[in-house]
């Protein structure tokens, strides 16, 4: 057994032991920290990511929480990992990515993903949502790369379809039926945390990025290589527009975060209640 496959089921384990749930779980939210939609959602219990084994190695500690929630309508439950465990906090690409493999040792099929993006695309407006359906790996690094466990996954794992087309077009109808505005987009994953040049903006839009972010592709690449579903979601908070940028405050990047959380929280629950 791997490494990799012993921390995955100590993980696995210990969330087992401490659920709530009879039932087996069949989907996830994963979001980057406390974000105020989740106010729609009925949380049963909270579990912090730094009470979970095993402990990860030199980096700062991991700030969020494992929850197990339900939905308020229609009461499905489902797992939600509130906070990211980013790359640019000095954890490892696997770091990053175990999460998503526990998530699929507890049986998890589907996951919805949201993470905070700048928007390079001239189209696009800050406080707006974008439903991302494909991305561009720029942050030169993966949490494939090393031995590989067939028990989780290939070794060649097919990235032709990361964000499942067919339930994409299920929640772009669901989208469109609640009169939501959205934002397609091609999603750009860079490292961070330091922001992006004038230059950088314009190379990005060019090669066709319409959104850029620091947490989703090593969370897409480990649902993808762990054979589940993927759906993403971007909180605009800022513009990345070349010939536009200027320096954001944190207290407005943070408003215009807020404004964007409050479209769409009316349609997160259901993106939950739609699944079989």
């Amino acid at each position: 057994m791997t490494e990799q496959r012993k921390r995955i089921l100590e993980s696995a384990g210990y969330l087992k032991a401490a659920s709530p749930f009879k039932e087996k779980i069949t989907s996830a939210l994963v979001t980057y920290y406390d974000p105020s939609f989740l106010k729609g959602f009925n949380i049963i219990k909270r579990i912090k990511y730094a009470e979970i084994p095993p402990k990860f190695h030199g980096a700062i500690d991991a700030v969020g929480e494992f929850i197990f929630a339900e939905t308020k309508k229609g009461k499905k439950k489902l797992i939600i990992l509130n906070g990211h465990i980013n790359f640019y906090n000095g954890f490892s690409m696997r770091d990053a990515a175990h999460p998503v493999y526990v998530l699929k040792e507890l049986g998890i099929r589907k996951l919805v993903v949201v993470d905070e993006v700048g928007h390079l695309n001239p189209r696009f407006k800050i406080g707006g949502v974008s439903l991302i359906y494909d991305h561009i790996n720029l942050m030169g690094d993966n949490p494939l790369i090393g031995e590989n466990d067939n028990s989780i996954g290939t070794r060649f794992p097919d990235m032709s379809n990361p964000y499942d087309e067919k339930w994409n077009l299920e929640i772009e109808n669901y989208l469109r039926e609640k009169k939501f505005r959205y934002y397609p987009s091609v999603y750009l994953g860079v490292t961070g945390p330091e922001t992006e040049t004038e230059a950088e903006c314009r190379f990005y839009r060019e090669i066709g990025a319409d959104v850029l972010g620091y947490s989703l592709v090593p969370e897409n690449m480990a649902v993808v290589h762990g054979g589940m579903s993927c759906a993403a979601f971007g909180m605009i908070s800022r513009e990345l527009v070349a010939d536009r940028l200027k320096e954001i405050s944190a207290e407005e990047k943070l408003k215009n975060r807020l404004k964007a959380e409050k479209a769409f929280a009316p349609v997160i629950e259901g993106l939950f209640s739609m699944l079989k």
